[in-house]
């Protein structure tokens, strides 16, 4: 009972970690204070909408933390991440579909109105359940977990690694992606879910709706990355980094490799699964353009800006580049990709460390001055 305690208060003990969560539970009351207490004709008031738009980068960070767990500390490169992300969403989705019931434009009190207007029948067996909350709230771990579960051990089993496991990874979304666009698979086609009234019989048009969840996204955050602490500074950890950079000697030495990879593969989907969740009922839709590959190499990018390996890298990175598309998209629809592009080479050439590499060579070199080390003496 004590290693367990141990090993779950460890990262508690990191300055990295406290500076983490110190940081984002001051971005969280700042942004509430201002947006309950300051006037809406003030310079210093956060609208709703602003709200909205900060608890999806923090989603998209959550989603970028799952990543640098697998990439940065077991040296897998996946490419189909938004494939997680989005049966989180859709999980989510068929929830907030059943939550309409007779206020949709057909009035159909059990079936959602594409099926309707595609004259489905009578509801489909796997929609069964999801408008209850709780069963929906397992599906949305259950469902990218079980599926990293049997893709991750087909793959490790088979010990297919490198370019070709990142390939089959992006063979994944984008299989599924087709799927979804389907009208007969039953998630609405090409539109997807929208539409949503209400969460946990919460108006999801309000404004207090959409704090909580820009607060629920922050806690889900912070707590995402103290169990993804937990799990690398565990002996976990230091076996997955093991298999990160010499997997033949880890087998050599005795280690089940392919159980250690496939149990972080599994968490870190799951992870993801979440982010897609709380991300559907504050931008308001789910379609199948989330399981894209141009959107999981978009992951891979905002993990590399901000630095492998570091976990508030990926955080950094996701909100940097998400910021920046939001204003390039906004002056430069048109050039946003080649900018994404552009920016990918240059921190690949002259930050291949990331911005989280940066500030630790500085803080290094800041305590290797002769006056840090005479104030240590």
């Amino acid at each position: 009972m004590a290693t367990s305690q141990t090993w779950l208060l460890r990262p508690f003990q990191e300055r990295s970690t406290q500076v983490f969560l110190g940081v984002l539970f001051a971005a969280l009351v700042v942004v509430t204070f201002l947006h309950l207490y300051m006037p809406e004709d003030s310079a210093l008031h956060v609208s709703a909408y602003t709200v909205t738009l900060l608890g999806k980068y923090l989603c998209y960070a959550l989603l970028a933390v799952a990543v640098d767990l697998v990439w940065g500390y077991l040296g897998i490169l996946s490419l189909g991440h938004g494939a997680f992300f989005a049966l989180g969403g859709y999980a989510m989705g068929m929830y907030l579909m059943r939550q309409i019931g007779d206020r949709g434009v057909y009035g159909d009190p059990v079936l959602p109105d594409f099926m309707v207007f595609l004259n489905w029948q009578e509801l489909p067996w796997y929609w069964q359940g999801f408008d209850m909350a709780w069963f929906a709230f397992i599906m949305v771990l259950l469902a990218p977990g079980l599926l990293a579960l049997v893709f991750g051990f087909l793959a490790f089993r088979s010990r297919v690694t490198g370019v070709y496991l990142s390939i089959i990874t992006q063979a994944l979304t984008f299989a599924l992606m087709l799927a979804f666009f389907r009208n007969e698979m039953g998630f609405g086609g090409n539109n997807g879910l929208t539409d949503f009234k209400d969460i946990l019989g919460f108006n999801l048009r309000s404004d207090a709706t959409r704090l909580g969840l820009f607060l629920a996204t922050g806690i889900a955050l912070a707590v995402g990355y103290v169990v993804c602490r937990a799990i690398v500074t565990s002996k976990l950890g230091r076996v997955s980094v093991a298999c990160r950079d010499a997997e033949a000697r880890t087998r050599f030495l005795g280690y089940r490799v392919e159980r250690v990879q496939l149990f972080v593969f599994v968490v870190s989907a799951m992870l993801a699964g979440v982010a897609g969740a709380l991300y559907v009922p504050q931008v308001g839709i789910i379609n199948p353009s989330e399981f894209s590959p141009l959107f999981s190499i978009e992951i891979v990018v905002w993990v590399a800006l901000g630095g492998r390996a570091t976990l508030y890298g990926a955080v950094i990175g996701a909100l940097l580049v998400n910021y920046a598309k939001t204003v390039f998209t906004g002056i430069m629809p048109d050039a946003w990709l080649f900018a994404l592009g552009a920016l990918f080479v240059l921190v690949t050439v002259f930050l291949p460390k990331g911005i989280a590499g940066l500030l630790q060579k500085r803080r290094q070199k800041d305590d290797d001055q002769p006056g840090a080390q005479e104030a240590t003496a």
